[in-house]
């Protein structure tokens, strides 16, 4: 996920993107824990698309 697709998106858009992200990152927590996680690459991934929305909402935030 780029930030330039997530600066399209609307205000919503972008906080169920972030919901669903803390989510999958819960759970892949959850995988590492149990020893049934892989690929930890994801891990690293799911977290910084978390800040990159984090990002743009901030951004937004600070624009008004």
């Amino acid at each position: 996920m780029k930030a330039s697709e997530l600066r399209v998106k609307d205000t919503d858009a972008l906080q169920k993107e972030l919901g669903d992200l803390l989510k999958a990152h819960f759970s892949l927590r959850m995988q590492v824990a149990t020893q049934q996680l892989t690929n930890t690459s994801q891990l690293r991934k799911t977290r910084r698309d978390i800040a990159r929305v984090r990002t743009v909402m901030n951004e937004r935030a600070s624009a008004k």
